[in-house]
């Protein structure tokens, strides 16, 4: 492994600039043993039976019920999160762990296959790869994980998990839970590790499979390492979701959940509504309550309840979005709301006149901005919506069944939300397509993507295969 010394872990508080925990990164040789242990740890995990992995799953669901006000203040402090919205992503992530312990058994059990000649039966069977590495972001520092771990722990996985740099305390708080929750040492273990170290630990022959959110640019290298050592990746990447709004009669429920889907999270979600396209007769109305709607929105101390709006997870983030608005607005994009940035502190930002040929309309804006187009008709929405290099999430809006229909067929996305905002759940598998990534998490497939799926083949008698151990 590489010996670099990369960057320290840190805590640096976004509303206030205040430095908390530092945390130094592991030296090759530490992350080294650290990494052995976690493969080691394999084999005594994947032969535990599953109902007791799901018991796991079930204590550390309780634990983030019982510590939810302490861990939603960790990610407070670390990005900047409304703590309201804090408390609802710990409030998942127990969702998440309770589903896998509720319905791996059923995901997992053995599928039997129709055969067509010589007799006897086929099955397939699923069982855990071994030891998977998981790169992990700051922008739901718990969420993120438990996409990756609840399912893959219950397949019987063990996990390497590298946070985000400004995440050490959120990051050491979940290996705490799951020793906690009676999860054997090192079967789960975070690797505080700098991005130089990543391609050492993707390349490790213990490592069988990698999990990565983050940037397109970072998937793309993630992607290539894995694809050089033959590890199979899951990448869920950016996205610049459009937010449809077609034949609707009454647009004031439209708004609010428009201004839910773009504020949420400060504006830092991979697949909030980003693109707003309104149908030409609507699109005055519908930008105009928008606008206003933003503007009642100000920024905020992230620990107080009422806050909706804090600042974004990063100076850096805040420097860089306010570069892209005032870059938009140079090319010829118009700004019908907005403002200067105050430290970390990006104010609501409404943008129109937004062509394909402006560097916005092919960007994602990680923060409280909206894009604004107007379509002529259905066919121009569709198209405005797919004109884009991603494709994760999208919004339709509309009273008419058949046009929602349409469009979700024809929307070039992972995931179409019809007339509602915040739809996602533990069942429901989440990924993209084109530059947003691809492979599931959550859900039935998300258990699908780091196992063996095995073909078990009989002929004659006798006709039944073995039985699965349990």
């Amino acid at each position: 492994m590489t010996t670099a010394a990369p960057a320290a872990f840190r805590t640096v508080n976004p509303a206030t600039g205040e430095t908390g925990t530092t945390r130094a990164c592991l030296t090759g040789t530490e992350l080294e043993a650290l990494l052995n242990a976690v493969t080691a740890s394999h084999r005594t995990w994947a032969a535990t039976p599953l109902a007791r992995r799901c018991e796991v799953l079930r204590r550390v669901a309780g634990l983030y019920r019982d510590r939810r006000d302490l861990l939603a203040g960790l990610i407070v402090t670390e990005v900047g999160k409304p703590v309201t919205q804090a408390l609802g992503e710990v409030d998942l992530c127990a969702d998440i762990y309770d589903y896998y312990a509720e319905h791996a058994p059923a995901l997992l059990a053995d599928r039997e296959i129709p055969v067509l000649s010589g007799g006897g039966r086929a099955l397939l069977r699923r069982s855990p790869v071994g030891t998977l590495l998981g790169v992990m972001p700051w922008n739901f520092p718990y969420y993120q994980i438990a996409r990756f771990a609840a399912p893959n722990l219950a397949a019987g996985n063990s996990l390497l998990l590298k946070p985000a740099p400004q995440c050490p305390d959120s990051a050491a708080a979940v290996e705490a839970l799951f020793l906690e929750a009676g999860l054997p040492a090192r079967t789960y273990a975070t690797a505080f590790a700098g991005h130089d170290q990543v391609e050492s630990l993707i390349a490790h022959p213990g490592v069988r499979g990698v999990s990565f959110t983050g940037s397109s640019r970072g998937g793309s290298a993630v992607a290539e390492i894995a694809g050089r050592h033959l590890k199979k990746v899951v990448l869920e990447l950016g996205g610049s979701d459009p937010f449809l709004v077609l034949d609707v009669g009454d647009l004031a429920p439209v708004v609010r959940a428009g201004v839910e889907a773009r504020l949420e999270n400060n504006g830092q979600s991979c697949n909030a509504a980003k693109r707003f396209i309104v149908l030409d007769h609507l699109y005055e109305e519908f930008l105009t309550g928008l606008t206003t709607a933003m503007a009642a929105v100000t920024p905020g101390d992230p620990r107080r309840d009422a806050t909706r709006l804090g600042p974004l997870a990063s100076l850096a983030a805040a420097h860089r979005l306010e570069e892209q608005i005032a870059a938009a607005v140079q090319d010829g994009a118009t700004l019908h709301l907005g403002g200067p940035r105050e430290g970390g502190f990006v104010p609501p930002t409404v943008l129109t006149d937004i062509t394909p040929h402006h560097r916005a309309h092919h960007e994602e804006f990680f923060g409280p901005v909206a894009l604004v187009y107007r379509a002529r008709d259905e066919e121009h929405a569709l198209a405005l919506a797919n004109d884009t290099p991603f494709g994760l999430g999208s919004y339709v809006f509309t009273d008419d069944p058949d046009q929602a229909g349409r469009a979700a067929d024809r929307i070039d996305a992972g995931m179409v939300f019809v007339n509602g905002v915040g739809l996602e759940g533990p069942e429901l598998p989440f990924g993209g397509t084109k530059d947003s990534g691809f492979g599931r998490e959550l859900g039935p497939l998300g258990i699908d993507e780091f196992v063996n799926v095995k073909v078990i083949r009989t002929a004659g008698a006798p006709a039944v295969p073995p039985a699965r151990a349990t």
